[in-house]
């Protein structure tokens, strides 16, 4: 047993140091001090690696303050970085829903108790973003813009594209077509917008703890600390739980178990978008896939399974083609019912590549973990949460716990223990 020390003070026991075996994807959410922006840690991580940082666009939706409008799309300043060989290394992206650091700084620098810190405007002048109402549009504008060109020429290309002329209101430069219908608007980016640092890495598969402390090293070198909202998301391969059972004990796992989750894994309680899952959803688990496995174990069959047994069988497929049709079958139904529960991107864990065949990015990703500077602790969690998913792949339905974790924390906590090491040392 090991009890790692993370440089934010986090002290977490983990069972055993066994290294990460999945192929992970880290997202760790950060503020810059005044003064330094997340270009400023890409080019540090690139120059330390030899290879490269270039600044691109990264995409994101805010909440829009015009009435009947529900949010607006956004374009910001971001960078990736690539290593010697030319490999993706990690994104610094803008993140917003790291906020109240940068409210509490405005707000103590009014009132003239910033104590020597100063409420800076962004470190470039040429820091801007765009915005616009029609993601399509704006992924058009994206296509046809240059994200490193001053702020005086930007959506001059596009312009181009859409054959007007950029017009300039006030500190606006705003873009429209022939027929006056507007496209985009660019601004310079609010002061301290330039701060926040989610740093996205590429998939890691071997050494996690190693690359991680490559990204986080220069990040404490350069005085980056752990917002208010900060969390830690780990994507992992999707594929393995694609299968009614896997998905279901998914979902039991972050429904029936959530509370204890929180308390093993030190859940931030100002981390935003974070929800529970679909009571609806877990009603729908328990129902269908209970009752199939209580009917694979008493040797019977559901009905369902009996009819895609039939159809399987008579096109002369032996007994192993037909239960591998059956279970396809079976994992289509709950994929296409679970759609319908109200599953979301912005819950404890986001589930929702595995509703589409084609995803985007086919994923589960976990969004719990705590905001960490430490390799060491930002691992150890990992592993905890990767014990858990194993188990999650098992065919037998994930038990509930007997106590809830609103009653008594460390029994409850101490239960969901249990079924890490009955993975760790089976």
């Amino acid at each position: 047993m090991t009890t790692p020390t993370g440089h934010d003070g986090t002290t977490l026991r983990a069972e055993g140091t066994t290294a990460l075996r999945r192929r992970i994807g880290v997202e760790i959410e950060l503020i810059a001090p005044p003064g330094v922006d997340r270009g400023v840690l890409a080019r540090r991580v690139a120059l330390a690696s030899g290879g490269a940082a270039r600044r691109v666009f990264h995409t994101d939706s805010e909440p829009s303050l015009v009435p009947g409008m529900g949010h607006f799309w956004h374009l910001t300043p971001a960078w990736e970085v690539s290593d010697a060989h030319g490999a993706p290394v990690a994104s610094f992206v803008d993140d917003i829903t790291i906020a109240d650091d940068l409210r509490r700084e405005h707000e103590e620098a009014r009132a003239g108790k910033a104590g020597g810190v100063t409420f800076a405007s962004p470190s470039s002048p040429d820091l801007w973003r765009v915005l616009s109402d029609d993601p399509r549009l704006l992924r058009l504008v994206a296509d046809h813009s240059d994200p490193a060109a001053r702020f005086e020429q930007s959506l001059d290309a596009a312009a181009r594209l859409f054959g007007t002329d950029v017009e300039v209101v006030g500190g606006v430069r705003r873009l429209r077509d022939r027929s006056g219908a507007s496209i985009a608007m660019a601004a310079p980016l609010a002061p301290g917008r330039e701060r926040p640092c989610e740093i996205v890495t590429a998939p890691l598969t071997v050494d996690h703890e190693a690359a991680l402390e490559a990204l986080l090293r220069p990040a404490r070198e350069l005085g980056f600390t752990v917002p208010l909202e900060a969390a830690v998301h780990l994507h992992v391969d999707g594929a393995p739980f694609r299968s009614a059972h896997a998905f279901a004990n998914l979902v039991r796992l972050f429904g029936h178990w959530r509370g204890a989750l929180h308390e093993l894994l030190e859940t931030n309680p100002a981390c935003t978008r974070l929800a529970p899952m679909p009571p609806a959803l877990l009603a729908l688990v328990e129902e269908e896939e209970a009752a199939a496995w209580a009917a694979a174990t008493s040797g019977a069959r559901t009905d369902a399974d009996a009819e895609d047994d039939d159809v399987t069988t008579a096109g002369g497929d032996d007994a192993t083609t037909a239960g591998g049709a059956a279970s396809a079958q079976r994992w289509h139904r709950l994929q296409q019912a679970a759609a319908r529960t109200g599953l979301l991107k912005y819950m404890d864990v986001n589930l929702t590549a595995l509703l589409t065949d084609s995803p985007t990015r086919d994923t589960v990703e976990v969004r719990i973990l705590p905001g960490s500077l430490s390799a060491s602790a930002i691992t150890a969690r990992a592993r905890l949460v990767e014990a858990l998913l194993d188990r999650c792949l098992e065919e037998a339905p994930l038990p509930r716990p007997t106590t809830a974790a609103s009653v008594a924390p460390a029994r409850a906590v101490a239960e969901l223990r249990a079924l890490v090491l009955a993975r760790t040392h089976s």
